[in-house]
Formats: structure tokens, sequence, C-alpha cells
């Protein structure tokens, strides 16, 4: 056996694979204006029962469905939530769905938080950005669901629907749900069970 050809061949289709999670990943801009207008849309639960997600225990909070814009997404391995949630996808709706505010922002996330600086002066007030945006946990209902939320792009505009959930893990690790879109800082993200994904854009 040739080891040398095998070794190239191997790199190879390393390289193309890498060139078509690159394409695949690309980000989508989206034309001026607001590409998500309307608000998420929370309700709340008739009954409430837990549900078992692996080695979490679920309990719903409250039904919930948002149209937003993706303004970042990360992708987690290996930490401690790593297992329930994979990734977290920064969403933006009304004025932060529009690039012409989004332009005088730079967003980042890292360590489960989502985080937004003015590059220039802002087009909105402060809190305006605060209540139209938000970090949130996506969870996936079933392994469809996971496919899809992992394809997702950032610039894409998706409607997801679902639930607000907490969630215990059997060895005491937790986690909890913002009920509202008005807070920031700790606590403040969205923990969603998500069972149906829809790409608009």
């Amino acid at each position: 056996m040739d080891w040398k050809r095998v070794l190239i061949g191997a790199l190879a289709v390393g390289v193309l694979w890498n060139l078509w999670q690159r394409i695949e990943s690309r980000p989508v801009h989206p034309a001026d204006g607001p590409v998500a207008p309307t608000e998420p849309l929370q309700t709340d639960l008739e009954r409430v029962s837990t549900a078992r997600h692996g080695r979490w225990t679920l309990t719903p909070r409250a039904h919930y469905e948002i149209t937003a814009r993706i303004l970042s997404r990360e992708d987690y391995r290996f930490d401690r939530l790593s297992d329930l949630i994979p990734e977290d996808l920064a969403l933006g709706w009304g004025p932060m769905s529009d690039s012409r505010v989004l332009n005088a922002l730079a967003i980042t996330q890292s360590v489960r938080f989502y985080s937004w600086r003015p590059l220039k002066s802002l087009p909105i007030p402060r809190q305006e950005v605060i209540e139209h945006s938000a970090n949130t946990h996506v969870i996936a209902a079933d392994a469809h669901v996971g496919l899809q939320l992992k394809r997702l792009r950032v610039g894409q505009v998706v409607r997801l629907m679902g639930s607000l959930v907490d969630g215990v893990r059997d060895d005491g690790v937790s986690i909890h749900t913002s009920l509202t879109r008005s807070d920031s800082g700790a606590g403040a993200c969205e923990v969603m069970l998500v069972e149906d994904v829809e790409v608009l854009e």
C-alpha cells in the first residue's frame, strides 16, 4: 500500500470537507429594515408535566414562539450543559433584526453569554437593544430538530416553536429559563425546548 498517496488523499478529503462546512455555514446578509418585526409570543401553560431528556428532567414554564434574526451562534461541546444544549443562538427581533441597527454593534458570544458593544452612536436606545435581543439556549426536542438547529446560519430569519423550560440533571446540575425579555446579565437567557424550526429567509 502506498501510504503517501493514502495520506495525501485523506488530507484532500479533509480540506474539501472543511471548505464545504465553511460554505454551508457562511452568514446570510438580509436587506435593510426589520426582517423579523413581531414580538415573541409567550403563553401560560394550562398543565405542567415534567419530561426526561437524556440525563435531564425538564419542567416546562411557558409555551414560546419566536420569529427572529440570528445575530450570532456559538456551539459548545465540553461545558457542563453541552449534553443538553450543544448550541446557543443570539436572536434579534424588531429593531434588532434591522441591518442598519446591527451595523452599529459588535456582537459576540462566549461562556453561555451574548454581549454587544456600540461601534458608533447607537441608532436606538440601549433598552431597545436589551428588549429586542436575547441569548437563547436551544434544546432539540428530537434528532430531526437537532439537525435543523445545527444547520442554522447567522443572518437567517427563523421561527422557533416550543416551550421555555427549567432543567435538572441527575447529578444536580440545573438551569433556569428567563420568562421576560426585559432582563439582562446572569439568568437572562431563555432556555427553549425547540419542537419545530422554520427558516423564513
